[in-house]
């Protein structure tokens, strides 16, 4: 029983961690490369920045907060009350961060934004990413996405923070009357949404082989010395009508070279295809989460 609160306490310390390394390179991509140059980050509060233009009597930081509530309510609802505490960590973490940087150090202008907008935005999808994987967000953008990820599960998480940001980012071009800034912001946005699912599910992604060769058995027990999960199916040449063994496996990228060897020593007529599997779960691999990210 110890144990278990020791690793429990582990898991905590770990997670706060990383929501803190997450907060501490967004807000480093804001100071560095955003803040600088004018270019908007979108998510909540580039849309309270967009409506304040439109209603200047109502407060960007208040409006904020204020679309950011029903968002927590349902999360909690959804995730538990560990959301609550986790984000609102990440939020004062990012927050004081972000202040705390400009009196460390100045950033002077960059003069090319498309470098701005690829490393700025490399950056926050990064950050988003790392907390994200904790089960926490900064709100807003982040917030929005993980909760349609329950409702639009085949739809990955940088693709739904994506289609939100291009929302206000649209919002923004009209009421400010700014494409430049407005093209700008959407590059930004992209590699961000790219970043963020390399990171989200990069770590999950495998190879596939499908090996259709004369000498199946050998090749099975090469595979299985690999200590891969291979799988046995009967097929037939279209063309000769031979009967052929076809070995269905998946494995991990940095074996890619190792089975190559192997086949090509055993049979070099085997027919190969190696495709890219971007989630692979069960023995060997992540487990299978309905919920997951």
């Amino acid at each position: 029983m110890k144990k278990k609160k020791i690793k429990k306490l582990l898991l905590g310390l770990r997670d706060f961690f990383l929501i803190t390394l997450g907060s501490a390179i967004y807000a480093f991509a804001f100071d560095w490369l955003f803040e600088p140059n004018n270019i908007v980050m979108c998510g909540f509060t580039g849309l309270a920045q967009t409506i304040n233009r439109l209603v200047p009597s109502i407060p960007i930081g208040l409006m904020v907060i204020a679309m950011n509530v029903p968002l927590f309510v349902i999360g909690i609802r959804l995730q538990g009350i560990r959301l609550l505490f986790t984000s609102l960590y990440a939020m004062l973490t990012s927050s004081v961060f972000i202040d705390v940087i400009p009196h460390i150090h100045q950033f002077e202008p960059i003069d090319d934004h498309l470098v701005v907008c690829i490393f700025g935005g490399a950056l926050v999808g990064v950050a988003s990413a790392i907390q994200l994987m904790v089960g926490a967000t900064t709100g807003g953008t982040e917030l929005s996405a993980r909760l349609l990820k329950y409702k639009f599960k085949h739809v990955s998480i940088g693709k739904l923070c994506l289609m939100i940001d291009l929302t206000v980012i649209v919002i923004y071009t009209i009421v400010y009357k700014n494409v430049t800034d407005g093209l700008y912001a959407a590059i930004a946005m992209y590699i961000a949404s790219i970043s963020m699912d390399t990171v989200i599910y990069g770590r999950n992604s495998s190879k596939v082989a499908c090996i259709v060769c004369n000498n199946g058995e050998k090749m099975k027990e090469t595979l299985l010395s690999f200590d891969l999960g291979v799988t046995e199916v009967s097929a037939r040449g279209a063309y000769s009508s031979e009967n052929k063994d076809m070995l269905i496996c998946a494995f991990k990228p940095s074996k890619v070279s190792l089975l190559k060897k192997a086949i090509t020593e055993i049979d070099k007529s085997a027919f190969v295809i190696i495709c890219n599997a971007d989630d692979v779960f069960g023995e060997g691999f992540a487990e299978c989460n309905p919920n997951s990210l």
